[in-house]
């Protein structure tokens, strides 16, 4: 059996142990000024249900937090790139960014960074566009782009054309909460993002050693969902 799949949360940290989310392998946090420490308990649950949606589709994989919010969902660019670099340094297969900018400015400061992290073979998976503009890093180069769709269902992945070439298309709901409706939950492209990235760890488990994009949407399109 391979390795798991080594997944990097970057959002508001994590709140373990949880209902939807028994462990974490560990993590970091980030302050605005991209200091580091260790206190990555999430005060907002916007990071706890993106990685729970990433562990309910891949179980095996091994969750890595790297705090960026923390009273607020929001953070700094300069932040952003530290905890890229965190995630790649570390090796990371994929690294969920449930998060963006439409500010196109912003590609220039967040470019190295991905680079890097592609240079060190990690899969970001991050927001390609959001109520009709591009966002920054997910329609970057080398990055897989997602956009919502709420008629998906949870467990499927579709490829879609966009130009500049594919995107992946999801539902923008986690896991559902007993008792709660479905509207009254936690939505949005955020959690997109975090379902497309457990249906690729789950693929990419029996696939160690795709880590180019293009084969990884392959792999997407042939999955077919028991």
């Amino acid at each position: 059996m391979s390795n798991p799949v080594t997944v990097a949360i970057i959002d508001s940290g994590a709140n373990t142990p949880h209902p939807h989310l028994p462990e974490v392998v560990g993590g970091v946090a980030f302050d605005l000024e991209g200091r580091a420490s260790g206190d990555f308990a999430d005060r907002l649950g916007h990071g706890t249900a993106a990685a729970a949606a990433v562990h309910e589709k891949a179980p095996r994989s091994e969750l890595h937090i790297v705090k960026v919010f923390d009273r607020e969902l929001a953070t700094t660019v300069s932040t952003l790139v530290r905890a890229i670099d965190w995630a790649s340094e570390r090796g990371c297969r994929i690294i969920n960014l449930s998060l963006g900018t439409p500010n196109d400015f912003r590609e220039a400061e967040l470019e190295p960074a991905v680079v890097r992290a592609v240079d060190r073979g990690s899969l970001i998976v991050s927001v390609h566009e959001h109520e009709d503009r591009l966002w920054y890093p997910g329609s970057m180069p080398g990055v897989l782009g997602v956009i919502a769709d709420p008629d998906q269902p949870r467990e499927k992945v579709a490829v879609v054309s966009r130009e500049g070439g594919p995107v992946l298309r999801a539902a923008p709901y986690p896991r559902p909460i007993a008792g709660v409706p479905l509207d009254r939950n936690l939505n949005g492209i955020s959690f997109a993002v975090a379902n497309v990235t457990g249906v690729i760890a789950r693929l990419l488990d029996d696939a160690p050693d795709v880590r180019v994009v293009e084969d990884v949407v392959a792999l997407v399109a042939a999955d077919r969902p028991v």
